[in-house]
């Protein structure tokens, strides 16, 4: 069994083995498979266009925005260690995990700064390098809270996504995505959201900035999905976002629920240094402030068709309110937003609060979550998605449970995003 680090705690003996490792990879020759290149390009092919589905050849196959996320990046990162293991002759050899869900790891890692190492990537926002501490609900502008506020953001963040908000597996993973599915018509999961997505693009840079003068445009390397695995970081990245799974896994199971098959960490031999949780104790405070109800649009189903180039409030109609605590242990209650559309090439994003018209922030209740998605690279294409988040703990918190109706507010944060679908609520099972 072989135990993967916190990057901000390895020793200097395991950063020589891990520097060793990925300059021998990256000597290989250009057409070996193990090629440092060549294992960046498996990521860039199964998340921009590489591959049709089989008998579908009109349509992509696509490793984001839906269950096959965790599992593709599971085993995308299994075989990448494993090929590290065998350049050094070390078969116990594991990956580093930035750990950006403890404030001692909300920064890039040490360990990737050093200029003259292979772990560094020029392609990476200067603005974001030590001691600038990470914002997890990156809108693509660096806020002005302190230290102190921005932790305490993002812990509550991470609690969102990991529990207030994900109370289903269908929330936790993304929506199902089977043979003659549109990629583009899928919901992401809670973490691949936020703060898979903001930390991509809180890590990338590009043209323009930080000194780069030569191509890419984009937000290359980690700021864009073709080339995000082109930074030595993406593995550290993915290796806590795999790691979350294995403790939203556990915290399920303490609620007697079932995770089906998924795979286990373990049975792929190997564990996660057992490091501090501290979002487990984050649960976001309420305003209890009541919304002003007339003011906003009001329909059992809301369906809008225009630009989100300003804020949007819309009230709700709830078919089911206070529901009993066995209802709520066997359905969680989701807004879901549908027909969500914007350019492939644009980092967006747009924040969804309940009862807050006055937006304040994601240390409260109130603030349900944040639509992001990190861009591709590619001519033009208009992306349909949705934004889903479970909202019955929420509802709880803010007083609400009992409520007739809610007042939702989109709030455009970045990037260009049209809203052509219904907004409503629905329920889903919290059990597989």
């Amino acid at each position: 069994m072989s135990t993967r680090p916190a990057a901000h705690l390895v020793s200097s003996e395991y950063l020589a083995k891990y520097q060793k490792a990925t300059e021998l990879m990256k000597a290989l020759p250009a057409d070996d498979p193990r090629n440092f290149t060549q294992q960046a390009n498996v990521h860039c092919a199964y998340c921009n266009g590489g591959y049709n589905q089989v008998d579908f050849p009109k349509i992509d196959y696509q490793v984001h925005f839906s269950w096959l996320f965790f599992p593709f990046h599971r085993m995308y990162l299994y075989f990448y260690e494993k090929i590290l293991g065998s350049l050094i002759k070390d078969p116990n050899f594991a990956l580093p995990f930035w750990n950006w869900d403890h404030p001692n790891g909300m920064y890039l890692p040490q360990i990737f700064n050093d200029v003259n190492s292979l772990l560094y990537d020029k392609y990476r926002n200067c603005q974001h390098l030590p001691p600038t501490l990470m914002d997890l609900d990156y809108s693509g502008n660096d806020p002005t809270t302190t230290t102190e506020e921005q932790i305490a953001s993002n812990l509550t963040i991470m609690h969102k996504q990991m529990v207030s908000s994900a109370g289903s597996p269908k929330l936790f993973y993304g929506d199902p995505y089977v043979a003659g599915d549109e990629d583009t018509t899928k919901g992401a999961g809670t973490i691949e959201n936020i703060p898979h997505n903001s930390v991509h693009r809180w890590t990338g840079t590009k043209k323009g900035i930080c000194g780069i003068t030569d191509d890419p445009p984009y937000g290359e390397d980690m700021g864009i999905l073709y080339s995000a695995s082109r930074d030595p970081i993406f593995y550290a990245h993915h290796a806590n976002v795999d790691r979350m799974w294995t403790i939203w896994k556990n915290l399920e199971a303490k609620k007697k629920r079932s995770t089906g098959d998924a795979l286990e960490n373990k049975k792929l031999g190997y564990q996660y240094q057992d490091v501090e949780i501290p979002w487990l104790q984050s649960r976001p405070t309420p305003l209890r402030k009541k919304p002003t109800k007339g003011a906003a649009r009001k329909a059992p189903l809301v369906t809008l068709s225009q630009t989100l180039d300003s804020k949007i409030a819309v009230e709700l109609k709830r078919e089911k309110n206070s529901r009993s605590k066995a209802e709520k242990e066997d359905q969680v209650e989701i807004l879901v937003i549908e027909g969500v559309e914007f350019e492939s090439t644009e980092y967006v994003k747009f924040d969804v609060y309940v009862n807050d018209e006055d937006e304040s922030g994601p240390g409260k209740t109130e603030f349900a979550g944040s639509f992001v998605r990190v861009p591709h690279k590619g001519g033009d294409k208009k992306m349909t998605s949705k934004f889903q988040i479970g909202i019955t703990e929420l509802l709880e918190d803010i007083g609400a449970d009992d409520d007739d109706d809610l007042v939702v507010v989109l709030v455009p944060r970045t990037g260009t995003v049209t809203v052509n679908g219904p907004i409503r609520i629905e329920f889903d099972s919290c059990k597989d």
